[in-house]
């Protein structure tokens, strides 16, 4: 399983999608404001997924 890093693109929980804002030893907090449908789902703006929890679906080069 590859971790992700700060600006990757995460997708979990049935394709919603975010970008990593910080790495924690267990989780990452997300920004959920990356999807188009955000407003739509009535989310919060922020969440925290454990590491097993997700798949890198962009990377960034800002590491």
């Amino acid at each position: 399983m590859k971790k992700a890093q700060v600006g990757n693109v995460i997708e979990f929980r049935e394709g919603l999608q975010g970008i990593v804002e910080k790495v924690n030893e267990n989780s990452v907090i997300v920004d959920l404001t990356y999807m188009d449908n955000y407003r739509d789902l009535e989310l919060e703006q922020r969440t925290v997924i454990n590491h097993k929890n997700y798949k890198v679906v962009k990377e960034t080069a800002l590491q």
